[in-house]
Protein backbone atom coordinates (compact mmCIF):
# COMPACT_ATOMS: atom_id res chain seq x y z
CA UNK A 1 0.00 0.00 0.00
CA UNK A 2 1.23 3.33 -0.38
CA UNK A 3 1.05 6.16 1.75
CA UNK A 4 -2.20 7.69 1.35
CA UNK A 5 -4.09 3.94 1.34
CA UNK A 6 -2.45 3.66 4.91
CA UNK A 7 -3.78 6.65 5.83
CA UNK A 8 -7.16 5.62 5.18
CA UNK A 9 -7.01 2.90 6.80
CA UNK A 10 -5.88 4.37 9.84
CA UNK A 11 -8.18 7.11 9.77
CA UNK A 12 -11.23 4.52 9.13
CA UNK A 13 -10.62 2.19 11.56
CA UNK A 14 -12.60 2.08 14.94
CA UNK A 15 -9.93 0.42 16.81
CA UNK A 16 -8.20 4.57 16.31
CA UNK A 17 -8.59 6.47 19.75
CA UNK A 18 -10.63 9.54 19.46
CA UNK A 19 -6.99 12.08 20.05
CA UNK A 20 -5.48 10.35 16.55
CA UNK A 21 -8.77 10.91 14.59
CA UNK A 22 -9.14 14.29 15.48
CA UNK A 23 -5.26 14.90 14.91
CA UNK A 24 -5.31 12.99 11.38
CA UNK A 25 -8.27 14.45 10.46
CA UNK A 26 -6.47 17.99 10.68
CA UNK A 27 -4.51 16.89 8.05
CA UNK A 28 -6.30 15.27 5.55
CA UNK A 29 -5.80 17.94 3.08
CA UNK A 30 -2.10 18.33 3.91
CA UNK A 31 -0.61 15.91 0.91
CA UNK A 32 2.98 16.65 2.09
CA UNK A 33 1.95 16.07 5.90
CA UNK A 34 0.51 12.84 5.08
CA UNK A 35 3.28 11.19 3.06
CA UNK A 36 5.85 12.34 6.00
CA UNK A 37 3.39 10.81 8.59
CA UNK A 38 2.53 7.07 6.49
CA UNK A 39 5.25 7.41 3.85
CA UNK A 40 7.82 5.73 6.03
CA UNK A 41 7.88 3.60 9.46
CA UNK A 42 9.76 4.76 12.17
CA UNK A 43 13.18 3.67 11.83
CA UNK A 44 14.52 1.42 15.08
CA UNK A 45 17.98 1.27 15.04
CA UNK A 46 20.47 0.36 17.66
CA UNK A 47 19.53 3.20 19.93
CA UNK A 48 15.75 2.56 19.29
CA UNK A 49 13.56 4.64 18.07
CA UNK A 50 13.19 8.66 17.80
CA UNK A 51 11.02 10.87 16.22
CA UNK A 52 8.43 13.69 16.43
CA UNK A 53 5.16 13.13 18.64
CA UNK A 54 2.38 12.61 16.60
CA UNK A 55 -0.12 9.51 14.72
CA UNK A 56 1.61 7.91 11.96
CA UNK A 57 3.69 5.10 11.05
CA UNK A 58 6.70 7.54 11.41
CA UNK A 59 5.81 9.71 14.19
CA UNK A 60 5.95 8.77 18.04
CA UNK A 61 2.88 7.71 19.70
CA UNK A 62 1.00 4.82 21.39
CA UNK A 63 0.73 2.92 18.64
CA UNK A 64 4.28 2.71 17.48
CA UNK A 65 5.42 2.55 20.89
CA UNK A 66 3.08 -0.94 21.56
CA UNK A 67 4.64 -2.16 17.73
CA UNK A 68 8.16 -2.26 19.24
CA UNK A 69 7.57 -3.30 22.58
CA UNK A 70 5.74 -6.12 20.92
CA UNK A 71 8.67 -6.96 19.08
CA UNK A 72 10.69 -6.61 22.31
CA UNK A 73 8.13 -9.40 23.97
CA UNK A 74 8.55 -11.60 21.10
CA UNK A 75 12.27 -11.72 21.59
CA UNK A 76 11.94 -12.26 25.70
CA UNK A 77 9.23 -15.58 25.08
CA UNK A 78 11.95 -16.44 22.23
CA UNK A 79 14.82 -16.62 25.31
CA UNK A 80 12.03 -18.56 27.94
CA UNK A 81 9.85 -18.61 30.72
CA UNK A 82 12.85 -17.73 32.89
CA UNK A 83 13.02 -14.55 30.93
CA UNK A 84 9.62 -13.47 30.79
CA UNK A 85 9.51 -14.22 35.11
CA UNK A 86 12.77 -11.88 35.30
CA UNK A 87 11.10 -9.15 33.41
CA UNK A 88 11.44 -5.85 32.16
CA UNK A 89 12.91 -2.52 33.78
CA UNK A 90 10.78 0.53 32.41
CA UNK A 91 11.39 4.02 33.33
CA UNK A 92 10.76 7.58 31.48
CA UNK A 93 11.73 11.20 31.80
CA UNK A 94 9.34 14.73 31.68
CA UNK A 95 8.62 15.00 27.80
CA UNK A 96 5.19 14.88 26.37
CA UNK A 97 3.51 11.44 26.86
CA UNK A 98 6.59 9.93 28.15
CA UNK A 99 4.41 8.19 31.24
CA UNK A 100 1.72 7.19 28.64
CA UNK A 101 4.02 5.66 26.59
CA UNK A 102 6.07 3.95 29.42
CA UNK A 103 2.57 2.42 30.99
CA UNK A 104 1.65 1.34 27.13
CA UNK A 105 4.84 -0.27 27.07
CA UNK A 106 4.45 -2.17 30.15
CA UNK A 107 0.46 -3.23 28.98
CA UNK A 108 1.75 -4.56 25.91
CA UNK A 109 4.03 -6.62 28.30
CA UNK A 110 1.24 -8.19 30.41
CA UNK A 111 -0.42 -9.47 27.47
CA UNK A 112 2.15 -11.49 26.72
CA UNK A 113 2.53 -12.74 30.35
CA UNK A 114 6.25 -10.97 30.63
CA UNK A 115 6.50 -9.55 33.98
CA UNK A 116 7.61 -6.08 33.97
CA UNK A 117 8.94 -2.91 36.72
CA UNK A 118 7.64 0.42 36.02
CA UNK A 119 9.06 3.41 37.94
CA UNK A 120 6.16 5.45 39.52
CA UNK A 121 7.44 9.05 39.03
CA UNK A 122 10.31 10.18 36.36
CA UNK A 123 13.41 8.39 36.98
CA UNK A 124 16.68 9.09 34.59
CA UNK A 125 18.58 7.03 32.05
CA UNK A 126 21.40 6.05 34.53
CA UNK A 127 18.61 4.73 37.22
CA UNK A 128 17.17 2.90 34.90
CA UNK A 129 20.25 1.48 33.69
CA UNK A 130 20.98 0.72 37.82
CA UNK A 131 17.67 -1.20 37.69
CA UNK A 132 18.01 -3.26 35.16
CA UNK A 133 20.95 -5.33 36.66
CA UNK A 134 19.42 -4.64 40.25
CA UNK A 135 15.96 -6.37 39.38
CA UNK A 136 17.66 -9.15 37.37
CA UNK A 137 15.97 -8.02 34.40
CA UNK A 138 16.01 -9.15 31.06
CA UNK A 139 16.06 -6.11 29.55
CA UNK A 140 14.84 -1.95 30.04
CA UNK A 141 12.75 0.57 28.78
CA UNK A 142 13.71 4.02 28.65
CA UNK A 143 10.82 6.69 26.92
CA UNK A 144 12.75 9.73 26.34
CA UNK A 145 14.25 11.89 23.02
CA UNK A 146 17.48 12.79 25.60
CA UNK A 147 18.30 16.40 24.79
CA UNK A 148 15.93 16.89 21.76
CA UNK A 149 13.31 19.63 21.12
CA UNK A 150 10.00 19.26 22.93
CA UNK A 151 8.50 17.81 19.84
CA UNK A 152 10.16 14.89 19.94
CA UNK A 153 10.42 11.84 21.94
CA UNK A 154 12.02 8.43 21.94
CA UNK A 155 12.07 4.57 23.03
CA UNK A 156 15.55 3.19 24.24
CA UNK A 157 15.69 -1.02 24.73
CA UNK A 158 18.50 -1.84 27.05
CA UNK A 159 19.71 -5.66 27.65
CA UNK A 160 20.45 -7.53 30.39
CA UNK A 161 23.96 -6.28 31.40
CA UNK A 162 22.42 -2.58 31.97
CA UNK A 163 23.83 -1.06 28.48
CA UNK A 164 21.66 -0.51 25.90
CA UNK A 165 20.62 -3.46 23.45
CA UNK A 166 23.46 -4.98 21.62
CA UNK A 167 23.52 -4.48 17.81
CA UNK A 168 22.75 -8.76 17.00
CA UNK A 169 20.07 -8.25 19.83
CA UNK A 170 18.44 -5.31 18.32
CA UNK A 171 18.51 -6.65 14.81
CA UNK A 172 16.51 -9.97 16.43
CA UNK A 173 14.14 -7.37 17.66
CA UNK A 174 13.63 -5.46 14.80
CA UNK A 175 12.84 -8.90 12.36
CA UNK A 176 10.16 -9.10 15.41
CA UNK A 177 8.58 -6.25 15.25
CA UNK A 178 8.70 -6.02 11.03
CA UNK A 179 6.10 -8.90 11.98
CA UNK A 180 3.42 -6.76 13.71
CA UNK A 181 1.80 -4.41 10.20
CA UNK A 182 -1.50 -4.08 11.80
CA UNK A 183 0.04 -1.39 14.48
CA UNK A 184 -3.63 -1.13 15.89
CA UNK A 185 -3.98 -4.51 16.63
CA UNK A 186 -1.59 -5.35 19.51
CA UNK A 187 -2.95 -7.26 21.90
CA UNK A 188 -3.82 -5.81 24.98
CA UNK A 189 -3.94 -7.47 29.05
CA UNK A 190 -6.97 -8.68 30.79
CA UNK A 191 -7.41 -7.72 33.93
CA UNK A 192 -5.61 -10.27 35.40
CA UNK A 193 -2.69 -10.40 33.45
CA UNK A 194 -2.26 -6.41 34.69
CA UNK A 195 -2.68 -7.49 38.10
CA UNK A 196 -0.30 -10.19 37.72
CA UNK A 197 2.49 -9.15 35.45
CA UNK A 198 2.82 -5.45 35.71
CA UNK A 199 4.24 -4.27 39.20
CA UNK A 200 6.23 -1.39 40.01
CA UNK A 201 10.18 -0.89 41.03
CA UNK A 202 10.83 -1.18 44.78
CA UNK A 203 12.05 1.90 46.54
CA UNK A 204 14.87 0.14 48.02
CA UNK A 205 16.48 0.35 44.38
CA UNK A 206 16.75 4.25 44.71
CA UNK A 207 18.56 3.82 48.01
CA UNK A 208 20.55 1.17 46.74
CA UNK A 209 21.72 3.56 43.76
CA UNK A 210 22.55 6.25 45.91
CA UNK A 211 24.89 3.88 48.25
CA UNK A 212 26.78 3.26 44.68
CA UNK A 213 27.14 6.53 44.06
CA UNK A 214 28.42 7.29 47.23
CA UNK A 215 31.81 4.75 47.13
CA UNK A 216 32.75 6.99 44.28
CA UNK A 217 33.50 10.25 46.00
CA UNK A 218 36.95 11.27 45.93
CA UNK A 219 37.40 14.51 48.02
CA UNK A 220 34.89 13.40 51.49
CA UNK A 221 38.15 16.24 53.18
CA UNK A 222 37.61 19.15 51.19
CA UNK A 223 33.92 18.45 50.92
CA UNK A 224 33.65 18.67 54.43
CA UNK A 225 35.67 21.69 54.73
CA UNK A 226 33.83 23.95 51.72
CA UNK A 227 31.21 21.53 50.89
CA UNK A 228 28.43 23.57 53.33
CA UNK A 229 29.13 27.19 51.69
CA UNK A 230 29.73 25.96 48.27
CA UNK A 231 28.31 28.76 45.39
CA UNK A 232 27.55 27.09 42.88
CA UNK A 233 24.47 26.55 40.78
CA UNK A 234 22.69 23.31 39.67
CA UNK A 235 20.02 23.30 36.95
CA UNK A 236 18.05 20.07 35.65
CA UNK A 237 16.13 22.32 32.80
CA UNK A 238 12.71 20.44 33.86
CA UNK A 239 14.06 17.18 33.74
CA UNK A 240 14.40 14.16 35.75
CA UNK A 241 17.69 14.83 37.08
CA UNK A 242 15.64 17.26 39.93
CA UNK A 243 15.36 14.68 42.62
CA UNK A 244 18.32 12.54 41.83
CA UNK A 245 20.67 15.19 41.94
CA UNK A 246 19.87 17.31 44.60
CA UNK A 247 19.52 14.03 46.82
CA UNK A 248 23.12 12.63 46.03
CA UNK A 249 24.60 16.29 46.67
CA UNK A 250 22.46 16.70 50.54
CA UNK A 251 23.44 12.59 50.75
CA UNK A 252 27.33 13.83 50.63
CA UNK A 253 27.42 17.63 52.00
CA UNK A 254 27.51 19.62 49.48
CA UNK A 255 25.26 22.91 48.97
CA UNK A 256 24.01 23.96 45.38
CA UNK A 257 21.70 26.35 44.94
CA UNK A 258 18.72 24.90 42.48
CA UNK A 259 17.86 27.40 39.88
CA UNK A 260 13.99 27.30 41.27
CA UNK A 261 11.99 27.90 37.73
CA UNK A 262 13.49 25.11 36.05
CA UNK A 263 12.36 22.37 38.58
CA UNK A 264 8.87 21.28 37.86
CA UNK A 265 8.18 18.92 34.81
CA UNK A 266 7.18 21.17 32.11
CA UNK A 267 6.42 19.21 28.82
CA UNK A 268 7.02 22.43 26.85
CA UNK A 269 10.13 23.12 28.84
CA UNK A 270 9.32 26.46 28.39
CA UNK A 271 12.00 28.76 30.01
CA UNK A 272 14.70 27.06 27.30
CA UNK A 273 14.60 26.96 23.69
CA UNK A 274 16.03 23.37 23.37
CA UNK A 275 16.65 21.26 26.71
CA UNK A 276 20.08 20.44 26.04
CA UNK A 277 22.47 21.44 28.79
CA UNK A 278 25.80 21.83 26.45
CA UNK A 279 24.53 25.12 25.37
CA UNK A 280 25.23 28.30 27.21
CA UNK A 281 20.85 29.86 26.22
CA UNK A 282 20.17 26.73 28.15
CA UNK A 283 22.11 27.43 31.43
CA UNK A 284 21.49 30.89 30.92
CA UNK A 285 19.22 31.08 33.95
CA UNK A 286 21.55 29.63 35.80
CA UNK A 287 24.38 31.85 34.58
CA UNK A 288 22.37 34.77 35.73
CA UNK A 289 21.89 32.62 39.49
CA UNK A 290 25.21 32.37 39.51
CA UNK A 291 26.11 35.82 38.97
CA UNK A 292 24.01 36.67 41.61
CA UNK A 293 25.20 34.59 44.44
CA UNK A 294 28.62 34.86 43.07
CA UNK A 295 29.26 31.53 41.92
CA UNK A 296 32.05 30.46 39.45
CA UNK A 297 30.09 27.22 38.00
CA UNK A 298 26.82 26.32 36.94
CA UNK A 299 25.66 22.81 35.86
CA UNK A 300 22.45 21.46 34.28
CA UNK A 301 21.38 17.96 33.53
CA UNK A 302 18.86 16.73 30.13
CA UNK A 303 15.82 15.84 30.21
CA UNK A 304 16.45 12.07 30.77
CA UNK A 305 19.55 13.11 32.86
CA UNK A 306 22.52 11.19 31.57
CA UNK A 307 24.38 14.63 29.65
CA UNK A 308 25.90 16.94 31.47
CA UNK A 309 26.37 20.55 30.62
CA UNK A 310 28.72 22.94 32.53
CA UNK A 311 29.20 26.76 32.64
CA UNK A 312 32.18 28.25 34.43
CA UNK A 313 33.26 32.03 35.08
CA UNK A 314 36.48 32.98 33.07
CA UNK A 315 39.21 35.34 34.21
CA UNK A 316 37.53 38.22 32.70
CA UNK A 317 33.90 37.58 35.25
CA UNK A 318 32.48 36.02 32.24
CA UNK A 319 31.06 32.28 31.60
CA UNK A 320 31.68 30.22 29.23
CA UNK A 321 29.99 26.73 28.38
CA UNK A 322 32.44 24.19 28.15
CA UNK A 323 32.07 21.44 25.59
CA UNK A 324 31.38 18.20 26.36
CA UNK A 325 35.16 17.05 25.29
CA UNK A 326 36.26 20.18 28.06
CA UNK A 327 34.52 18.68 30.66
CA UNK A 328 35.73 15.11 30.23
CA UNK A 329 39.19 16.01 30.26
CA UNK A 330 38.44 17.97 33.82
CA UNK A 331 36.73 15.08 35.06
CA UNK A 332 39.32 12.68 33.84
CA UNK A 333 42.38 14.62 35.21
CA UNK A 334 40.40 15.01 38.37
CA UNK A 335 39.74 11.78 38.86
CA UNK A 336 42.97 10.43 37.72
CA UNK A 337 44.45 12.91 39.80
CA UNK A 338 43.19 11.90 43.11
CA UNK A 339 43.17 8.32 43.06
CA UNK A 340 46.81 8.61 42.66
CA UNK A 341 47.02 11.00 45.26
CA UNK A 342 45.34 8.63 47.45
CA UNK A 343 47.05 5.51 46.34
CA UNK A 344 44.31 3.86 45.02
CA UNK A 345 45.06 3.86 41.38
CA UNK A 346 44.65 0.37 39.96
CA UNK A 347 48.09 -0.66 38.00
CA UNK A 348 45.29 -2.25 34.83
CA UNK A 349 43.42 0.95 34.93
CA UNK A 350 41.51 2.17 32.16
CA UNK A 351 39.53 4.67 30.58
CA UNK A 352 37.03 4.31 27.26
CA UNK A 353 36.27 7.58 24.87
CA UNK A 354 34.46 7.11 21.79
CA UNK A 355 36.95 7.79 18.57
CA UNK A 356 35.58 11.09 17.82
CA UNK A 357 36.16 12.18 21.56
CA UNK A 358 39.03 14.78 22.27
CA UNK A 359 42.64 13.81 21.22
CA UNK A 360 43.95 15.18 24.89
CA UNK A 361 42.63 12.04 26.67
CA UNK A 362 45.86 10.14 25.32
CA UNK A 363 48.29 12.74 26.65
CA UNK A 364 46.28 12.58 30.09
CA UNK A 365 45.76 9.09 30.06
CA UNK A 366 49.90 8.87 29.27
CA UNK A 367 51.36 10.92 31.52
CA UNK A 368 49.05 9.26 34.75
CA UNK A 369 50.28 5.35 32.73
CA UNK A 370 46.50 4.53 32.43
CA UNK A 371 45.64 2.52 29.31
CA UNK A 372 43.17 4.64 26.95
CA UNK A 373 40.71 2.24 24.93
CA UNK A 374 38.26 3.98 22.21
CA UNK A 375 34.92 2.55 21.28
CA UNK A 376 32.64 3.42 18.40
CA UNK A 377 30.32 6.31 19.42
CA UNK A 378 27.57 5.09 21.25
CA UNK A 379 27.90 4.12 25.19
CA UNK A 380 27.11 0.61 25.19
CA UNK A 381 30.22 0.31 23.18
CA UNK A 382 31.44 1.48 27.03
CA UNK A 383 29.34 -0.51 28.46
CA UNK A 384 30.68 -3.93 26.90
CA UNK A 385 33.96 -3.07 27.79
CA UNK A 386 33.05 -2.83 31.33
CA UNK A 387 31.36 -5.96 30.95
CA UNK A 388 34.38 -8.03 28.99
CA UNK A 389 36.40 -6.47 32.05
CA UNK A 390 34.62 -7.69 34.94
CA UNK A 391 35.00 -11.53 33.07
CA UNK A 392 38.54 -11.87 32.22
CA UNK A 393 39.86 -8.83 34.76
CA UNK A 394 42.49 -7.91 32.52
CA UNK A 395 41.49 -4.10 33.50
CA UNK A 396 39.74 -1.91 36.14
CA UNK A 397 37.29 0.99 34.83
CA UNK A 398 38.60 4.24 35.68
CA UNK A 399 36.09 6.30 33.79
CA UNK A 400 34.42 6.85 30.21
CA UNK A 401 33.21 9.67 28.27
CA UNK A 402 31.73 10.73 24.85
CA UNK A 403 32.32 14.40 23.53
CA UNK A 404 28.41 14.18 23.85
CA UNK A 405 28.57 15.52 27.55
CA UNK A 406 28.25 12.03 28.69
CA UNK A 407 30.11 10.45 31.79
CA UNK A 408 30.28 7.50 33.69
CA UNK A 409 32.50 6.94 36.67
CA UNK A 410 31.44 3.46 38.32
CA UNK A 411 30.12 0.60 36.85
CA UNK A 412 26.54 0.75 38.67
CA UNK A 413 25.36 1.95 35.64
CA UNK A 414 26.27 0.94 32.03
CA UNK A 415 25.11 4.20 29.95
CA UNK A 416 25.96 7.46 30.45
CA UNK A 417 25.05 9.50 34.53
CA UNK A 418 24.51 12.92 34.39
CA UNK A 419 23.66 12.41 38.21
CA UNK A 420 27.05 10.86 38.98
CA UNK A 421 28.69 13.17 36.80
CA UNK A 422 27.22 16.13 38.68
CA UNK A 423 28.06 14.63 42.08
CA UNK A 424 32.07 14.78 40.30
CA UNK A 425 31.66 18.22 39.24
CA UNK A 426 30.29 19.81 42.41
CA UNK A 427 33.01 17.85 44.59
CA UNK A 428 35.90 18.56 41.88
CA UNK A 429 35.20 22.44 42.78
CA UNK A 430 35.25 22.04 45.96
CA UNK A 431 38.55 20.11 45.54
CA UNK A 432 40.03 22.88 43.89
CA UNK A 433 38.12 25.83 46.00
CA UNK A 434 40.02 23.74 49.23
CA UNK A 435 43.17 24.36 47.30
CA UNK A 436 42.93 28.27 46.40
CA UNK A 437 41.90 27.38 42.40
CA UNK A 438 38.91 27.40 40.28
CA UNK A 439 37.63 24.94 37.60
CA UNK A 440 38.83 27.43 34.81
CA UNK A 441 42.20 27.81 36.70
CA UNK A 442 42.93 24.02 36.39
CA UNK A 443 41.65 23.67 33.01
CA UNK A 444 44.19 26.80 31.59
CA UNK A 445 46.90 24.71 33.52
CA UNK A 446 45.72 21.66 31.98
CA UNK A 447 46.27 23.08 28.46
CA UNK A 448 49.71 24.71 29.71
CA UNK A 449 50.66 20.94 30.49
CA UNK A 450 49.44 19.44 27.27
CA UNK A 451 49.39 21.56 24.94
CA UNK A 452 45.84 23.52 22.83
CA UNK A 453 43.71 21.19 21.68
CA UNK A 454 40.37 22.71 20.12
CA UNK A 455 37.60 20.32 20.12
CA UNK A 456 34.30 20.97 17.67
CA UNK A 457 31.63 19.22 15.62
CA UNK A 458 29.09 20.40 12.70
CA UNK A 459 25.99 18.84 11.54
CA UNK A 460 24.64 18.96 8.15
CA UNK A 461 20.88 18.23 8.68
CA UNK A 462 18.97 16.25 5.57
CA UNK A 463 15.07 16.34 5.12
CA UNK A 464 12.57 14.14 3.54
CA UNK A 465 12.11 10.32 3.85
CA UNK A 466 15.05 9.60 2.38
CA UNK A 467 17.18 11.30 4.84
CA UNK A 468 18.71 8.52 6.28
CA UNK A 469 19.72 6.99 3.73
CA UNK A 470 21.43 10.19 1.64
CA UNK A 471 23.67 11.06 4.32
CA UNK A 472 25.00 7.51 4.62
CA UNK A 473 25.67 7.58 0.98
CA UNK A 474 27.55 11.60 1.81
CA UNK A 475 29.66 8.72 3.84
CA UNK A 476 30.09 5.78 1.98
CA UNK A 477 31.48 8.56 -0.95
CA UNK A 478 33.92 9.86 0.93
CA UNK A 479 35.41 6.34 1.65
CA UNK A 480 35.71 6.57 -1.88
CA UNK A 481 38.00 9.98 -2.15
CA UNK A 482 41.48 9.77 -1.57
CA UNK A 483 42.00 12.86 0.80
CA UNK A 484 45.94 12.89 1.02
CA UNK A 485 45.83 16.71 3.24
CA UNK A 486 43.35 19.25 4.73
CA UNK A 487 44.76 22.14 3.97
CA UNK A 488 47.56 22.82 5.96
CA UNK A 489 47.40 19.11 7.48
CA UNK A 490 48.41 16.15 5.77
CA UNK A 491 46.54 13.03 6.62
CA UNK A 492 48.66 9.72 7.55
CA UNK A 493 46.12 7.31 7.89
CA UNK A 494 42.37 7.03 7.20
CA UNK A 495 40.18 4.45 9.21
CA UNK A 496 37.13 2.62 7.42
CA UNK A 497 34.75 2.02 10.31
CA UNK A 498 32.65 -0.12 7.84
CA UNK A 499 35.21 -2.24 7.09
CA UNK A 500 37.09 -2.16 10.17
CA UNK A 501 40.52 -1.19 8.04
CA UNK A 502 42.75 1.53 8.06
CA UNK A 503 45.06 2.39 5.58
CA UNK A 504 48.34 4.24 5.65
CA UNK A 505 48.22 6.93 3.61
CA UNK A 506 51.95 7.08 2.22
CA UNK A 507 52.32 3.53 2.12
CA UNK A 508 48.99 1.92 1.35
CA UNK A 509 49.77 -0.96 3.98
CA UNK A 510 46.44 -1.70 5.70
CA UNK A 511 46.04 -3.33 8.59
CA UNK A 512 42.56 -4.07 11.37
CA UNK A 513 41.45 -1.01 13.45
CA UNK A 514 39.43 -3.50 15.98
CA UNK A 515 36.74 -1.91 16.21
CA UNK A 516 32.57 -3.05 15.85
CA UNK A 517 31.68 -2.08 12.33
CA UNK A 518 29.74 1.41 12.22
CA UNK A 519 29.62 3.84 9.03
CA UNK A 520 32.33 6.40 9.46
CA UNK A 521 35.33 7.93 8.13
CA UNK A 522 37.84 8.93 10.18
CA UNK A 523 41.44 10.79 9.35
CA UNK A 524 44.12 11.02 11.42
CA UNK A 525 46.61 14.03 10.94
CA UNK A 526 50.29 14.41 11.18
CA UNK A 527 50.19 15.81 14.17
CA UNK A 528 47.35 13.98 16.25
CA UNK A 529 44.45 15.63 15.23
CA UNK A 530 41.96 13.80 13.03
CA UNK A 531 38.70 14.97 11.39
CA UNK A 532 35.94 12.31 11.67
CA UNK A 533 32.76 12.03 9.61
CA UNK A 534 29.82 9.76 10.12
CA UNK A 535 26.07 9.99 10.20
CA UNK A 536 23.73 10.39 13.18
CA UNK A 537 22.33 7.31 14.49
CA UNK A 538 19.00 9.00 16.04
CA UNK A 539 18.73 11.95 13.82
CA UNK A 540 19.04 12.62 10.08
CA UNK A 541 22.06 14.82 10.30
CA UNK A 542 25.44 14.28 9.22
CA UNK A 543 28.26 15.13 11.96
CA UNK A 544 31.64 16.00 11.03
CA UNK A 545 33.96 15.86 14.35
CA UNK A 546 37.71 18.08 14.36
CA UNK A 547 39.88 17.70 17.07
CA UNK A 548 43.06 19.97 15.90
CA UNK A 549 46.32 20.57 18.33
CA UNK A 550 48.58 23.27 18.35
CA UNK A 551 50.15 25.34 20.79
CA UNK A 552 48.02 28.47 21.58
CA UNK A 553 44.31 28.60 21.35
CA UNK A 554 44.86 31.75 18.44
CA UNK A 555 46.53 29.25 16.34
CA UNK A 556 44.29 26.24 16.69
CA UNK A 557 41.44 28.48 15.44
CA UNK A 558 43.08 29.79 12.15
CA UNK A 559 44.00 25.92 11.28
CA UNK A 560 40.53 25.03 12.53
CA UNK A 561 39.00 27.30 10.18
CA UNK A 562 41.10 26.01 6.77
CA UNK A 563 40.48 22.75 8.11
CA UNK A 564 36.54 23.33 8.09
CA UNK A 565 36.97 25.06 4.36
CA UNK A 566 38.41 21.77 3.09
CA UNK A 567 35.80 19.45 4.56
CA UNK A 568 32.97 21.44 3.49
CA UNK A 569 34.98 21.27 -0.50
CA UNK A 570 35.33 17.75 -0.39
CA UNK A 571 31.82 17.09 1.42
CA UNK A 572 30.42 19.39 -1.71
CA UNK A 573 31.82 16.74 -4.27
Amino acid sequence: MNYAEIYENWINDDRLCGEAKAELDGVKDNKEEIEYRFGAELEFGTAGMRGIIGYGTNMMNVYTVKRATQGLAKFIKSLGADAMARGVAISYDTRLKSDEFARAAQEVLAANDINSFLFTDVHPVPMLSFAVRELNAVAGIMVTASHNPKQYNGYKVYGADGAQMSPDDTDIVVNYIKETTDYLGVPSPSAEQLKKHAKAVPAKVDKKYYKELKKLTLSKKAVKACGKDLKLVYTPVHGSGYIPVTTILKKIGINATVVAEQTCKDTDFSTVEVPNPEFKETLSMGIALAQKIGATVVFGTDPDSDRLGVAVKNNAGEFEALSGNQVGILLLDYILTRLKEDGKLPQNAAVVKSFVTTGMAKSICRQFGVELFEVPVGFKFIGEKIKLWERNREHTFIFGFEESCGYLRGTHARDKDAVVASMLCAEMVCYYAYHNKTVYQRLNEIYDTYGYVLDCNISIPFKGLNAMKDMNAVVDGLKKTPVTAFDIYDVTTVRDYSKDVKTDVLTGATSPIGSPLTNCVYYELENGSFICVRPSGTEPKLKIYFSVKAHHRADAEVALEKMQAAVKEIVKA
